[in-house]
Parts: C-alpha cells; sequence; structure tokens
C-alpha cells in the first residue's frame, strides 16, 4: 500500500508515495487506486500523456471541473502547483515537487489548484482526469509569476506561445478564480 499524505503546504493536494516490487525481471508498481482519495468521487474519464524535451515548461494550468492525478512513466520532471482558490485556508501557496525517476511519487491536483511542470530530462507524465478535455475550461497563470515565485530551477525555459502569455495572478480577477470543490 503506497503512503497517501496530504501537502502541507496546499490543502487538498494529495502525494502519494509509490512503492515497486523489484525483482531480477524488471518491476512492478501500483500508480493509482481510486479508493486512495476518498474525498472525491472518481469516475476516470481520460488518460492522457504528455512527452517533453528537457527544458520544456508547461503551465501554469488551472480548471474549474476537473482534477488531474499525475505519474511520471519515465524521466524527471519538477512539477510546480499553486493554491489560486480564494477560500481556501492556503491560497496563495506553492509547492515545487520533484517526480519520476528517483521519486516515484503520484499527485492528486483538485480544482483550483494551479500546476505545470519543467522537464529536468526528456521526460514522459501520464495524467488522468476525471472530465474530458474542454478547452473552455483551460485557465492559465504566468509560469513566472514573482508573487508565486516557483523554484523551476531553469532560467529560459521552453514555453508554448499560449503559456508564455498567461497573466499573473494578481491582473486576474478574483470572481474569475476557482473555489475549493
Amino acid at each position: 500500500m503506497p503512503q497517501i499524505q496530504e501537502s502541507t503546504l496546499i490543502k487538498d493536494v494529495q502525494i502519494v508515495t509509490l512503492h515497486p516490487f523489484v525483482d531480477e525481471r524488471g518491476r512492478f508498481m501500483e500508480v493509482f487506486r481510486r479508493e486512495w482519495f476518498p474525498q472525491r468521487r472518481w469516475e476516470i474519464i481520460q488518460n492522457n500523456r504528455s512527452d517533453s524535451k528537457v527544458g520544456v515548461l508547461r503551465g501554469l494550468h488551472y480548471h474549474f471541473h476537473q482534477v488531474d492525478y499525475w505519474y511520471v512513466v519515465n524521466g524527471t520532471i519538477r512539477a510546480g502547483l499553486a493554491d489560486i482558490r480564494p477560500d481556501s485556508p492556503t491560497y496563495g501557496a506553492t509547492q515545487a515537487i520533484e517526480m519520476g525517476e528517483e521519486h516515484q511519487l503520484g499527485i492528486f491536483i483538485p480544482v483550483g489548484v494551479a500546476h505545470g511542470f519543467v522537464t529536468l530530462t526528456d521526460a514522459t507524465l501520464t495524467y488522468i482526469v476525471d472530465n474530458y478535455y474542454d478547452g473552455a475550461d483551460e485557465h492559465g497563470i504566468a509560469w513566472n509569476d514573482p508573487d508565486l515565485a516557483l523554484p523551476w530551477g531553469v532560467e529560459t525555459p521552453t514555453v508554448s506561445p499560449r503559456d508564455a502569455a498567461n497573466l499573473f495572478l494578481k491582473d486576474i480577477p478574483i470572481e474569475k478564480l476557482p473555489k475549493r470543490s
């Protein structure tokens, strides 16, 4: 059974320490079970895969109608999380978590927690979501927002034009931010 802990920095984020079973043939590991997250009625709707070259930064993204569960299949990333829910006791808190080869973790990301990652190596991230992709529910905050000050550890990442155009959190009206679900 994995160890599941709520983040000490961001309310409702769950960090799962996974335990592989290793022998001479390789390894086996459960990476997700719906029962690990009883606070959320999971109906897995979609499973996505993102392959990124070293130095790519994706995000920060947030949703009003979707939770994510992340697992790095290969490579290493640094995930960046920011609580942007004005009604949350941890509003404004941020956290960076290294995931991948040396850090076998899963991360449950609730509605209203902005999330992104930078690849420290070429990497493959899979993420399970509880809603079909809806471009109208894909929102963003600048990855380099000085008020969030996420420690990405890279100076000039490769960022998509869409992510490069994201606003700072202070420039988004508070009524346009998600609430805790």
